[in-house]
């Protein structure tokens, strides 16, 4: 039988589109649109979040690096000490984002997460 329980270490890509990100006070501040995994490493890299906007309408989109991520059981989605100011603050996401390194360094020292691709920030 399998388990579909929420005690499972992993998730489908499927499960984690669409899936809520709360700020640490609980609030809502937008939803994992996709995310980027690499190739060489089979790492997440970043979830690349939508919010603001109405019904699809002016949304923005700006990448947050997978283990700045939580999931929290109690809310069913992800939890981050990151603030929708700083999300809106970050280095602007584009279709073209995922190829370019200092970019994605520039992303992950915003956060001040660590690189997902070895040694770096904090």
């Amino acid at each position: 039988m399998q388990s579909t329980g929420t005690q499972q270490s992993l998730i489908s890509s499927e499960r984690v589109q669409g899936t809520t990100v709360y700020s640490p006070n609980g609030d809502e501040i937008g939803s994992i649109d996709h995310v980027m995994i690499d190739k060489q490493s089979g790492r997440v890299a970043y979830a690349v979040m939508s919010f603001g906007g109405f019904l699809g309408m002016g949304e923005s989109h700006h990448a947050l690096p997978w283990n700045a991520l939580k999931y929290d059981t109690s809310l069913g989605g992800y939890r981050t000490d990151v603030t929708e100011d700083q999300l809106r603050a970050a280095p602007e996401y584009s279709e073209s984002s995922w190829t370019d390194r200092d970019w994605e360094r520039r992303t992950y020292d915003h956060y001040g997460v660590p690189y997902y691709w070895g040694t770096g920030s904090v």
